[in-house]
Protein backbone atom coordinates (compact mmCIF):
# COMPACT_ATOMS: atom_id res chain seq x y z
CA UNK A 1 0.00 0.00 0.00
CA UNK A 2 1.93 3.17 -0.89
CA UNK A 3 1.92 6.09 1.94
CA UNK A 4 2.19 8.59 -0.32
CA UNK A 5 -0.06 11.62 -0.90
CA UNK A 6 -3.99 10.09 -1.90
CA UNK A 7 -7.26 8.02 -0.67
CA UNK A 8 -5.77 5.45 1.51
CA UNK A 9 -8.43 2.49 1.00
CA UNK A 10 -9.04 -0.10 3.24
CA UNK A 11 -7.74 -3.74 2.53
CA UNK A 12 -10.65 -5.21 2.55
CA UNK A 13 -8.88 -8.86 4.03
CA UNK A 14 -5.83 -8.93 5.36
CA UNK A 15 -4.19 -12.29 6.90
CA UNK A 16 -1.25 -12.23 9.34
CA UNK A 17 -0.31 -15.82 9.73
CA UNK A 18 2.32 -17.40 11.86
CA UNK A 19 2.38 -14.48 14.60
CA UNK A 20 2.51 -14.44 18.41
CA UNK A 21 -0.02 -12.12 19.33
CA UNK A 22 -0.03 -10.18 22.51
CA UNK A 23 -3.39 -9.34 22.89
CA UNK A 24 -3.05 -6.83 26.58
CA UNK A 25 -6.24 -8.14 27.71
CA UNK A 26 -3.94 -9.79 30.47
CA UNK A 27 0.13 -10.75 30.46
CA UNK A 28 0.30 -13.55 28.47
CA UNK A 29 1.34 -14.49 24.50
CA UNK A 30 -0.73 -16.25 21.99
CA UNK A 31 1.71 -18.29 19.83
CA UNK A 32 1.51 -19.17 16.47
CA UNK A 33 -1.60 -17.48 15.61
CA UNK A 34 -3.79 -16.70 12.63
CA UNK A 35 -5.65 -13.20 12.90
CA UNK A 36 -8.19 -12.51 9.97
CA UNK A 37 -8.68 -8.60 9.51
CA UNK A 38 -11.35 -7.67 7.39
CA UNK A 39 -12.88 -4.02 7.01
CA UNK A 40 -10.82 -2.87 9.43
CA UNK A 41 -11.39 -5.40 12.37
CA UNK A 42 -10.87 -8.12 13.61
CA UNK A 43 -12.68 -10.75 11.99
CA UNK A 44 -11.32 -14.44 13.41
CA UNK A 45 -8.34 -15.28 15.65
CA UNK A 46 -7.04 -18.60 16.68
CA UNK A 47 -4.28 -21.45 16.37
CA UNK A 48 -2.65 -21.96 12.95
CA UNK A 49 -4.61 -24.53 11.17
CA UNK A 50 -8.01 -23.84 12.96
CA UNK A 51 -8.86 -20.56 10.88
CA UNK A 52 -9.93 -20.88 7.74
CA UNK A 53 -7.78 -18.90 5.03
CA UNK A 54 -10.39 -16.24 2.96
CA UNK A 55 -9.94 -16.14 -0.45
CA UNK A 56 -8.02 -13.53 -2.17
CA UNK A 57 -6.70 -12.04 1.38
CA UNK A 58 -3.22 -9.91 1.20
CA UNK A 59 -1.06 -12.17 3.63
CA UNK A 60 1.31 -11.11 5.79
CA UNK A 61 3.82 -13.56 6.68
CA UNK A 62 4.76 -13.06 10.09
CA UNK A 63 7.29 -15.61 10.76
CA UNK A 64 7.17 -15.95 14.57
CA UNK A 65 6.85 -11.98 15.25
CA UNK A 66 5.06 -10.35 17.77
CA UNK A 67 1.68 -8.58 16.90
CA UNK A 68 1.10 -6.03 19.71
CA UNK A 69 -2.32 -3.13 19.88
CA UNK A 70 -1.26 -0.07 18.00
CA UNK A 71 0.41 2.60 20.67
CA UNK A 72 -1.00 5.95 21.50
CA UNK A 73 0.89 9.47 22.13
CA UNK A 74 -1.57 10.96 25.13
CA UNK A 75 0.76 14.30 24.95
CA UNK A 76 0.47 14.93 21.51
CA UNK A 77 0.55 18.30 19.34
CA UNK A 78 -0.88 18.33 15.99
CA UNK A 79 1.06 21.53 13.81
CA UNK A 80 -1.21 24.32 13.27
CA UNK A 81 -1.45 26.08 9.93
CA UNK A 82 0.84 28.64 10.66
CA UNK A 83 4.19 25.73 11.43
CA UNK A 84 4.21 25.33 7.58
CA UNK A 85 5.34 28.83 7.02
CA UNK A 86 8.76 27.87 8.69
CA UNK A 87 8.60 23.98 7.97
CA UNK A 88 7.67 23.06 4.57
CA UNK A 89 3.92 22.37 3.35
CA UNK A 90 4.18 19.19 4.29
CA UNK A 91 4.90 19.75 7.70
CA UNK A 92 1.78 18.47 9.07
CA UNK A 93 1.14 15.34 6.91
CA UNK A 94 4.61 14.58 8.34
CA UNK A 95 4.28 14.99 11.86
CA UNK A 96 1.42 12.65 11.54
CA UNK A 97 2.90 10.32 9.46
CA UNK A 98 5.52 9.67 11.96
CA UNK A 99 2.98 8.67 14.44
CA UNK A 100 1.93 6.21 12.56
CA UNK A 101 5.77 5.14 11.64
CA UNK A 102 6.34 4.85 15.13
CA UNK A 103 3.21 2.44 15.45
CA UNK A 104 1.29 5.18 17.35
CA UNK A 105 -2.45 5.00 16.22
CA UNK A 106 -3.98 7.48 18.26
CA UNK A 107 -3.08 10.34 19.49
CA UNK A 108 -4.45 12.91 22.11
CA UNK A 109 -3.74 16.70 20.51
CA UNK A 110 -2.88 19.12 23.66
CA UNK A 111 -3.36 21.78 21.96
CA UNK A 112 -6.11 22.50 19.50
CA UNK A 113 -7.45 24.49 16.49
CA UNK A 114 -10.16 24.53 14.24
CA UNK A 115 -8.39 23.41 11.38
CA UNK A 116 -7.56 19.98 13.99
CA UNK A 117 -11.49 19.03 12.90
CA UNK A 118 -11.25 19.20 9.48
CA UNK A 119 -7.44 17.61 9.38
CA UNK A 120 -9.05 14.87 11.79
CA UNK A 121 -11.97 14.39 8.85
CA UNK A 122 -9.61 14.10 6.19
CA UNK A 123 -7.65 11.34 7.93
CA UNK A 124 -10.94 8.74 9.00
CA UNK A 125 -11.38 9.09 5.23
CA UNK A 126 -8.43 7.64 3.91
CA UNK A 127 -7.01 10.88 2.75
CA UNK A 128 -4.00 11.41 4.88
CA UNK A 129 -2.21 8.91 6.73
CA UNK A 130 -2.06 9.76 10.15
CA UNK A 131 -3.62 8.28 13.97
CA UNK A 132 -7.29 8.36 15.06
CA UNK A 133 -7.26 11.96 16.30
CA UNK A 134 -8.87 13.10 19.88
CA UNK A 135 -8.31 17.19 19.95
CA UNK A 136 -8.86 19.68 23.11
CA UNK A 137 -10.11 23.01 21.81
CA UNK A 138 -7.48 26.23 22.03
CA UNK A 139 -5.49 26.60 25.29
CA UNK A 140 -7.75 27.92 28.10
CA UNK A 141 -4.86 30.13 29.97
CA UNK A 142 -4.45 32.97 32.18
CA UNK A 143 -5.07 35.38 28.97
CA UNK A 144 -7.42 33.61 26.98
CA UNK A 145 -10.09 33.38 30.17
CA UNK A 146 -9.18 36.19 32.32
CA UNK A 147 -12.76 36.12 33.82
CA UNK A 148 -15.29 34.16 34.94
CA UNK A 149 -17.38 34.82 32.55
CA UNK A 150 -14.75 34.51 29.64
CA UNK A 151 -14.49 30.44 31.08
CA UNK A 152 -17.54 29.64 30.80
CA UNK A 153 -18.02 31.30 27.11
CA UNK A 154 -15.31 29.31 26.47
CA UNK A 155 -16.45 25.52 27.58
CA UNK A 156 -19.43 26.57 25.93
CA UNK A 157 -17.74 27.39 22.29
CA UNK A 158 -15.42 24.44 22.77
CA UNK A 159 -18.38 21.99 23.52
CA UNK A 160 -20.24 23.43 20.78
CA UNK A 161 -17.52 23.30 18.36
CA UNK A 162 -16.68 20.07 18.59
CA UNK A 163 -13.57 19.07 20.40
CA UNK A 164 -13.43 16.56 22.78
CA UNK A 165 -12.06 18.39 25.76
CA UNK A 166 -10.64 21.40 27.12
CA UNK A 167 -6.84 21.92 27.76
CA UNK A 168 -5.68 24.32 30.53
CA UNK A 169 -3.01 25.85 30.27
CA UNK A 170 -0.77 27.87 33.51
CA UNK A 171 -1.94 31.63 34.61
CA UNK A 172 -5.81 30.61 35.13
CA UNK A 173 -6.56 32.21 38.12
CA UNK A 174 -8.74 30.03 40.84
CA UNK A 175 -11.98 31.85 40.87
CA UNK A 176 -11.40 31.77 36.89
CA UNK A 177 -10.83 27.72 37.26
CA UNK A 178 -13.76 27.33 39.47
CA UNK A 179 -16.00 28.85 37.18
CA UNK A 180 -14.70 26.93 34.38
CA UNK A 181 -15.23 23.91 36.52
CA UNK A 182 -18.40 24.60 36.99
CA UNK A 183 -19.41 25.00 33.60
CA UNK A 184 -17.81 22.41 31.73
CA UNK A 185 -19.88 20.25 34.18
CA UNK A 186 -23.01 22.20 32.79
CA UNK A 187 -21.83 21.63 29.12
CA UNK A 188 -20.83 17.83 29.38
CA UNK A 189 -16.82 18.39 28.45
CA UNK A 190 -14.01 17.54 30.31
CA UNK A 191 -10.81 19.50 30.96
CA UNK A 192 -7.03 18.06 30.97
CA UNK A 193 -3.63 19.25 31.22
CA UNK A 194 -1.64 21.66 33.28
CA UNK A 195 -2.26 22.42 37.17
CA UNK A 196 -2.31 26.25 37.40
CA UNK A 197 -0.58 27.65 40.68
CA UNK A 198 -3.71 29.05 42.07
CA UNK A 199 -5.32 25.74 41.30
CA UNK A 200 -2.94 23.46 43.10
CA UNK A 201 -2.86 19.74 42.74
CA UNK A 202 -5.96 19.38 45.82
CA UNK A 203 -8.57 21.67 44.11
CA UNK A 204 -7.27 19.44 40.75
CA UNK A 205 -7.96 16.38 42.56
CA UNK A 206 -10.94 17.59 43.68
CA UNK A 207 -12.16 18.99 40.26
CA UNK A 208 -11.86 15.59 38.82
CA UNK A 209 -9.47 16.69 36.04
CA UNK A 210 -9.79 13.61 33.39
CA UNK A 211 -5.88 14.04 33.17
CA UNK A 212 -2.94 15.91 34.82
CA UNK A 213 -0.38 16.04 32.13
CA UNK A 214 3.41 16.16 33.11
CA UNK A 215 2.87 15.54 36.56
CA UNK A 216 2.11 18.67 37.22
CA UNK A 217 1.63 20.41 40.73
CA UNK A 218 2.54 16.99 42.32
CA UNK A 219 6.50 17.55 43.10
CA UNK A 220 5.10 21.32 44.72
CA UNK A 221 2.97 19.25 46.71
CA UNK A 222 5.21 16.85 47.74
CA UNK A 223 7.50 19.71 48.59
CA UNK A 224 5.41 21.75 50.60
CA UNK A 225 4.89 24.16 47.98
CA UNK A 226 1.82 24.14 46.46
CA UNK A 227 0.73 27.62 45.59
CA UNK A 228 4.05 28.92 44.81
CA UNK A 229 5.60 29.23 41.32
CA UNK A 230 8.69 26.76 40.67
CA UNK A 231 10.39 26.46 37.44
CA UNK A 232 9.47 23.92 35.19
CA UNK A 233 7.81 21.10 37.14
CA UNK A 234 9.73 21.75 40.11
CA UNK A 235 12.67 20.90 38.84
CA UNK A 236 14.71 23.12 41.47
CA UNK A 237 12.81 21.34 44.46
CA UNK A 238 14.82 18.26 44.57
CA UNK A 239 16.08 18.81 48.47
CA UNK A 240 12.34 19.83 49.54
CA UNK A 241 10.60 16.60 48.19
CA UNK A 242 9.20 14.10 51.10
CA UNK A 243 9.16 11.10 49.29
CA UNK A 244 6.91 9.85 52.42
CA UNK A 245 4.24 11.57 51.35
CA UNK A 246 3.70 9.81 47.52
CA UNK A 247 2.41 6.91 48.60
CA UNK A 248 -0.79 9.35 50.22
CA UNK A 249 -0.93 11.39 47.21
CA UNK A 250 -1.32 8.38 44.64
CA UNK A 251 -3.88 6.93 47.02
CA UNK A 252 -6.15 10.31 46.95
CA UNK A 253 -5.44 10.59 42.91
CA UNK A 254 -6.58 7.20 42.66
CA UNK A 255 -9.64 7.90 45.06
CA UNK A 256 -10.21 10.99 42.79
CA UNK A 257 -10.58 9.05 39.38
CA UNK A 258 -7.96 11.50 38.14
CA UNK A 259 -5.84 10.03 35.45
CA UNK A 260 -2.11 11.25 35.09
CA UNK A 261 -0.16 11.46 31.54
CA UNK A 262 3.49 11.49 33.66
CA UNK A 263 5.79 13.25 30.02
CA UNK A 264 8.62 11.68 31.86
CA UNK A 265 11.09 11.58 29.03
CA UNK A 266 10.23 15.58 28.83
CA UNK A 267 11.63 15.34 31.93
CA UNK A 268 14.57 13.49 31.61
CA UNK A 269 15.74 15.23 28.75
CA UNK A 270 15.87 18.65 30.74
CA UNK A 271 17.58 16.85 33.48
CA UNK A 272 19.82 14.89 31.62
CA UNK A 273 23.89 15.60 31.89
CA UNK A 274 24.22 15.33 28.21
CA UNK A 275 24.92 18.08 26.11
CA UNK A 276 22.51 20.02 23.45
CA UNK A 277 24.97 18.98 20.59
CA UNK A 278 24.82 15.30 22.35
CA UNK A 279 21.17 15.34 21.94
CA UNK A 280 20.76 16.81 18.51
CA UNK A 281 22.20 13.45 17.57
CA UNK A 282 20.17 10.96 18.43
CA UNK A 283 19.38 9.11 15.63
CA UNK A 284 15.40 10.43 15.15
CA UNK A 285 16.34 14.08 15.01
CA UNK A 286 16.99 13.87 11.49
CA UNK A 287 12.99 13.68 10.97
CA UNK A 288 12.82 17.22 12.93
CA UNK A 289 12.79 20.48 10.57
CA UNK A 290 15.96 22.65 10.86
CA UNK A 291 14.13 25.71 12.77
CA UNK A 292 13.42 23.10 15.16
CA UNK A 293 16.42 21.11 15.91
CA UNK A 294 18.46 24.32 16.53
CA UNK A 295 15.38 25.69 18.86
CA UNK A 296 16.00 22.80 20.60
CA UNK A 297 19.75 23.32 21.19
CA UNK A 298 19.20 27.07 22.23
CA UNK A 299 16.11 25.52 24.75
CA UNK A 300 18.58 22.64 25.98
CA UNK A 301 21.97 25.64 27.08
CA UNK A 302 19.35 27.44 28.54
CA UNK A 303 18.23 25.28 30.94
CA UNK A 304 21.65 24.09 31.39
CA UNK A 305 22.45 27.81 32.24
CA UNK A 306 19.91 27.93 35.30
CA UNK A 307 23.16 25.48 37.29
CA UNK A 308 20.78 23.50 39.17
CA UNK A 309 22.69 21.17 41.30
CA UNK A 310 23.10 17.92 39.55
CA UNK A 311 22.28 16.36 43.06
CA UNK A 312 18.96 18.43 42.92
CA UNK A 313 18.12 17.19 39.43
CA UNK A 314 18.97 13.41 40.62
CA UNK A 315 16.16 13.59 43.47
CA UNK A 316 13.72 15.85 41.20
CA UNK A 317 14.12 13.14 38.71
CA UNK A 318 14.07 9.86 41.52
CA UNK A 319 10.75 11.91 43.55
CA UNK A 320 8.87 11.85 40.13
CA UNK A 321 9.93 7.97 39.48
CA UNK A 322 8.45 7.12 43.12
CA UNK A 323 5.41 8.56 42.02
CA UNK A 324 4.63 7.20 38.55
CA UNK A 325 5.58 3.57 40.98
CA UNK A 326 3.20 4.30 43.58
CA UNK A 327 0.06 6.09 41.63
CA UNK A 328 0.15 2.59 39.25
CA UNK A 329 0.79 0.63 42.41
CA UNK A 330 -2.16 2.26 43.96
CA UNK A 331 -4.46 1.82 40.64
CA UNK A 332 -4.67 5.45 39.62
CA UNK A 333 -4.89 5.53 36.05
CA UNK A 334 -1.23 6.19 33.89
CA UNK A 335 -1.14 7.07 30.22
CA UNK A 336 1.19 6.95 27.87
CA UNK A 337 1.84 9.99 26.49
CA UNK A 338 5.79 11.91 26.07
CA UNK A 339 4.67 15.61 24.54
CA UNK A 340 6.02 15.57 21.07
CA UNK A 341 6.36 17.26 19.00
CA UNK A 342 8.72 18.72 21.51
CA UNK A 343 12.26 19.77 22.81
CA UNK A 344 13.77 15.90 21.96
CA UNK A 345 10.65 14.15 21.43
CA UNK A 346 9.74 13.32 17.88
CA UNK A 347 6.62 11.93 17.04
CA UNK A 348 6.28 8.46 16.67
CA UNK A 349 9.76 7.70 18.54
CA UNK A 350 9.40 10.08 21.99
CA UNK A 351 6.75 7.17 23.22
CA UNK A 352 9.20 4.65 23.10
CA UNK A 353 11.28 6.65 25.05
CA UNK A 354 8.70 7.09 27.70
CA UNK A 355 8.32 3.10 27.43
CA UNK A 356 11.45 2.80 29.15
CA UNK A 357 11.19 5.58 31.66
CA UNK A 358 8.44 4.00 33.01
CA UNK A 359 10.33 1.03 33.24
CA UNK A 360 13.27 2.91 34.67
CA UNK A 361 10.48 4.12 37.15
CA UNK A 362 9.49 0.34 38.04
CA UNK A 363 7.14 -0.72 36.20
CA UNK A 364 7.41 -4.22 34.46
CA UNK A 365 7.49 -3.94 30.39
CA UNK A 366 3.52 -5.09 30.50
CA UNK A 367 2.64 -2.33 32.92
CA UNK A 368 4.73 0.17 30.83
CA UNK A 369 2.54 -1.10 27.58
CA UNK A 370 -0.65 -1.25 29.72
CA UNK A 371 -0.88 3.05 29.87
CA UNK A 372 -0.52 3.24 25.97
CA UNK A 373 -3.01 0.29 24.76
CA UNK A 374 -5.76 -1.17 27.50
CA UNK A 375 -5.67 1.83 29.86
CA UNK A 376 -6.34 4.17 26.55
CA UNK A 377 -8.71 2.97 25.68
CA UNK A 378 -10.66 2.43 29.25
CA UNK A 379 -9.94 6.17 29.30
CA UNK A 380 -11.59 7.34 26.02
CA UNK A 381 -14.24 4.82 26.52
CA UNK A 382 -13.54 2.65 24.03
CA UNK A 383 -12.56 -0.47 25.55
CA UNK A 384 -14.78 -2.04 23.57
CA UNK A 385 -13.72 -1.75 20.41
CA UNK A 386 -10.16 -0.72 20.95
CA UNK A 387 -6.86 -1.46 22.70
CA UNK A 388 -6.91 -5.24 22.69
CA UNK A 389 -6.32 -7.61 20.31
CA UNK A 390 -9.67 -9.70 19.98
CA UNK A 391 -12.31 -10.67 17.75
CA UNK A 392 -14.20 -7.10 16.56
CA UNK A 393 -11.91 -4.86 17.89
CA UNK A 394 -10.15 -2.20 15.41
CA UNK A 395 -7.12 -3.58 13.56
CA UNK A 396 -4.80 -1.36 14.71
CA UNK A 397 -1.36 -3.26 15.13
CA UNK A 398 2.50 -2.82 15.41
CA UNK A 399 4.30 -6.21 14.26
CA UNK A 400 7.39 -6.66 16.35
CA UNK A 401 10.61 -8.92 15.34
CA UNK A 402 11.03 -9.67 19.27
CA UNK A 403 9.01 -9.64 22.19
CA UNK A 404 8.65 -6.13 23.93
CA UNK A 405 7.50 -8.28 27.41
CA UNK A 406 10.80 -9.71 27.93
CA UNK A 407 12.49 -6.14 26.94
CA UNK A 408 10.33 -2.79 26.44
CA UNK A 409 13.24 -1.24 24.17
CA UNK A 410 11.90 -3.94 21.66
CA UNK A 411 9.09 -1.34 20.80
CA UNK A 412 11.17 -0.08 18.31
CA UNK A 413 11.88 -3.38 16.43
CA UNK A 414 9.10 -3.26 14.00
CA UNK A 415 8.49 -5.02 11.20
CA UNK A 416 5.22 -2.56 9.89
CA UNK A 417 1.96 -1.10 11.28
CA UNK A 418 -1.56 -1.53 10.44
CA UNK A 419 -3.57 0.85 11.27
CA UNK A 420 -7.86 1.44 10.35
CA UNK A 421 -6.98 -2.02 8.54
CA UNK A 422 -4.36 -0.85 6.45
CA UNK A 423 -0.96 -2.65 6.16
CA UNK A 424 2.25 -0.64 6.24
CA UNK A 425 5.33 -2.89 5.73
CA UNK A 426 8.20 -1.51 7.17
CA UNK A 427 10.19 -0.93 3.95
CA UNK A 428 7.35 1.57 2.94
CA UNK A 429 7.42 3.26 5.87
CA UNK A 430 10.94 3.53 6.13
CA UNK A 431 10.82 4.64 2.31
CA UNK A 432 8.69 7.48 3.37
CA UNK A 433 10.64 8.42 6.30
CA UNK A 434 13.89 8.51 4.00
CA UNK A 435 11.99 11.21 2.13
CA UNK A 436 11.21 13.16 5.19
CA UNK A 437 14.51 13.19 6.49
CA UNK A 438 15.98 14.26 3.17
CA UNK A 439 13.90 17.31 2.78
CA UNK A 440 14.81 18.08 6.29
CA UNK A 441 18.62 18.26 5.37
CA UNK A 442 18.93 15.05 8.09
Amino acid sequence: MALGPGPLAAQSITVFENVNVIPMDRERVLENQTVVVRDGRVAAMGPAGSVTMPAGAVRVAAGGRFLLPGLAEMHAHIPAPGAANTRGADYTENVLFLYVAGGVTTIRGMLGHPSHLELRRRVEAGEVVGPRIWTSGPSVNGNSVPTPAAAVTAAREQRAGGYDFIKIHPGVRREVFDSLDAAADREGIRFAGHVPVEVGIERALEAGYWSIDHLDGYVEALAGRSGQQALWFGAQLGPAVDFARIPDLAARTRAAGVWNVPTQTLMESFATAESAAQLAERPEMRYVPPVDRQGWIAWKNTQDARNIPRADLDRWIEARRRLIKALDDAGAGLLLGSDAPQVWNVPGFSVHRELEALVAAGLTPYEALVTGTRNVAVYLGTADRAGTIEVGRQADFLLLEANPLTDIRNTTRRAGVMIRGVWHPQAEIEARLAGIAEGYGG
